[in-house]
């Protein structure tokens, strides 16, 4: 097996040798690459080195973007005044960094008019075009017309 590590010279050694140069420092022999040819050992104190592990998932789970999903409500029969109130909710939410999900909402015999909820939701996606993306054209689920849309990427 290849042994790295500090104070080791880098080199392949049987296993009972790497035991021997690991025991000495008082340091433990880690198998860091096991699919390697050869397999590659690491001394190191194995407590310190699991620490540091989880340091790093830590860091990278903390850098991770956690995407949040907005959600802007219509009615077929929304007036112009209510949509522009909507439409700068929805900029503010795709500045943000967030996705938004508008829905016309059809209650009781309003479904009649899914062709206004759909007119209403494409003409949304068409304001919002220089700041989003349309994931999902407008679908009919039940008594919902969904959009998705995610935001567009700041160049910097």
């Amino acid at each position: 097996m290849r042994v790295v590590g500090d104070n080791v010279k880098v080199d392949i050694y049987d296993i009972q040798t790497a035991l021997k140069l690991a025991k000495e420092q008082n340091l433990d022999l880690v198998e860091i690459s096991p699919k390697a040819d050869p397999p590659v050992c690491k001394i190191v104190d194995y407590s310190k080195f699991k620490y540091d592990q989880k340091k790093k998932q830590k860091e990278i789970k903390s850098k991770a973007q956690k995407t949040v999903l907005k959600e802007i409500r219509f009615g077929p029969n929304t007036d112009e005044h209510d949509f522009n109130f909507k439409l700068k909710h929805a900029i503010n939410f795709l500045k943000d960094g967030a996705k938004v999900k508008a829905y016309v909402h059809f209650v009781g015999r309003t479904i009649v008019f899914k062709e206004r909820g759909e007119i209403l939701l494409l003409r949304l996606a068409q304001e919002l075009e220089e700041y989003a993306k349309v994931d999902q054209l407008p679908k009919l689920e039940g008594k919902r017309m969904f959009l998705m849309l995610s935001p567009k990427k700041v160049k910097k």
